[in-house]
């Protein structure tokens, strides 16, 4: 059984494009970007601990460790979002996931299929990652 945030991983990356042989563990999916290179993306929380607001995605060189580090904040990927019909967010809200208590969920506002894309797209910023690896910065 898959929990919420594994779930959401496979969004991202189950289909092997962006992270080869992807592995869902828990918050994290590790992978492979080829030859040497590893990967490993996970939700973590900002200052809030059950409000997960970033991907952390990291890569690694099978024998050397760390590469590079990319924390992409949803709401500076996608900025603050509306909640139509709701008087409680009339400014918006910034996108993050909700932890209650174990039951996990987008608050207030869910990404359409169209800020999961933007989200598949970044990764390629991080030096030897994604299929774009080496094109400029599309989050530039």
């Amino acid at each position: 059984m898959n929990n919420f945030f594994e779930q959401e991983l496979r969004r991202l990356f189950g289909d092997g494009e962006i992270i080869q042989a992807p592995k869902f563990v828990g918050r994290a999916c590790l992978g492979e970007l080829g030859g040497d290179l590893r990967v490993r993306a996970q939700f973590i929380t900002g200052i809030i601990a059950n409000q997960y607001n970033a991907l952390k995605i990291v890569v690694l060189n099978r024998t050397d460790g760390p590469v590079d580090t990319l924390i992409l904040k949803f709401d500076d990927v996608w900025g603050k979002k509306a909640v139509p019909g709701s008087p409680n967010f009339r400014s918006g809200v910034n996108p993050h996931i909700w932890d209650d208590k174990g039951d996990a969920q987008w608050y207030a506002y869910r990404p359409p299929a169209a800020d999961y894309q933007t989200l598949r797209r970044l990764p390629g910023c991080v030096p030897g990652a994604g299929p774009g690896a080496g094109a400029p910065c599309p989050c530039s």
